[in-house]
C-alpha cells in the first residue's frame, strides 16, 4: 500500500494507492496538526471506506517545510515505513535545466513526471492551485521551466478585501460576459478573463517550443477553466499524486 502526500500552501492532499487504483484520496486543510493527531485523522477517514493506517511505502511532496517533520514521525510511528521526500529532478532521472535546479518545487517536479507518463513530451502542466502554475517539459523530456500566475482564488480575495464595496463571489462562469448585475461582472471579468490569460500564456509558450505540446490541467479549479480555456487537452486531478506515484516506481528501479 502507497501513499501520497502532497502539502500545498492551503491544501494537503494524500492518496492512498493498493496497488491497481487510488482506494482513497482526501483532502486536508495544511495545519498545525502534530503527528498523532493527524494520524488520528486519517485513520478515521481511512476506516470509513475500510483502508486503516496501514502501508509499506510513503512518498511525500512538500512545499511547506514546516510539516515535513509530522509526516516524518507520523511513517515511522503509525505505519512503521520511512517517509521519502521528492526533492529534486536529479532523485528521480529527470533532467532540469531550470536556474538554480533546486528552486523547483517537489510538486512540480511530481507533475511533470506524471504528464510525460501520460502524454510524452513536449508537455505542459497548468496546475490550478493556490497559485497558477505552468510546468513545461520540452521535446528532449527535460523540465525547463514555467510560470506563475497568482491563484484565481487569491486574486478574488484580494479583490474583495481590497475594494469595501464589491462582494465576495462564487467561482462561477456566468452565461454572458456583459454582467447584468455586479456579482455577474465580477465573475466575468475573474472567469473570462483569467481563462484569456491561460489561454494567452499558454499560446506563447507553445511557440517557443516549437509546437506540439500538449497541455494537461489539474488542480482544485481545473475543471471549471477547462471548458473555458481553448488552451488545455485534458484535466487531470490526481495528476500530482499520479507523479508521487511514478517517483516511487522510477526510485525503487535506481
Amino acid at each position: 500500500m502507497l501513499w501520497a502526500i502532497d502539502v500545498g500552501n492551503t491544501h494537503t492532499v494524500v492518496g492512498v494507492h493498493n496497488g491497481s487504483k487510488w482506494a482513497a484520496v482526501w483532502r486536508l486543510a495544511t495545519s498545525s496538526r502534530t503527528e498523532d493527531e493527524t494520524a488520528a485523522l486519517l485513520a478515521q477517514l481511512g476506516s470509513m471506506v475500510g483502508i486503516g493506517l496501514k502501508g509499506d511505502q510513503f512518498v511525500v511532496a512538500s512545499v511547506v517545510p514546516s510539516q515535513d517533520e509530522v509526516w516524518t514521525l507520523l511513517a515511522a510511528k503509525w505505519l512503521g515505513c520511512d517517509a521519502w521526500f521528492l526533492q529534486k529532478g536529479s532523485d528521480v532521472g529527470l533532467e532540469v535545466t531550470y536556474d538554480p535546479p533546486h528552486a523547483v518545487g517537489a510538486d512540480r517536479i511530481a507533475n511533470a513526471l506524471a504528464a510525460i507518463k501520460l502524454c510524452g513530451p513536449p508537455v505542459v502542466v497548468v496546475d490550478f492551485g493556490t497559485a497558477t502554475t505552468f510546468d513545461v517539459v520540452d521535446s528532449k523530456g527535460r523540465y525547463v521551466g514555467g510560470a506563475i500566475v497568482p491563484g484565481v482564488a487569491t486574486s478574488v480575495e484580494a479583490l474583495s478585501r481590497g475594494t469595501s464595496k464589491l462582494p465576495p463571489v462564487s467561482l462561477e462562469a456566468p452565461s454572458h460576459a456583459i454582467g447584468r448585475n455586479t456579482v455577474e461582472s465580477i465573475q466575468s471579468g475573474v472567469m473570462f478573463g483569467y481563462a484569456g490569460a491561460i489561454d494567452s500564456l499558454a499560446a506563447k509558450i507553445q511557440a517557443e517550443l516549437g509546437g506540439g505540446a500538449k497541455f494537461v490541467a489539474t488542480g482544485g479549479l481545473a475543471g471549471r477553466f477547462h471548458g473555458l480555456c481553448q488552451s488545455l487537452d485534458v484535466v487531470e486531478p490526481l495528476l500530482t499524486l499520479d507523479g508521487l506515484r511514478e517517483a516511487a516506481r522510477i526510485r525503487r528501479r535506481l
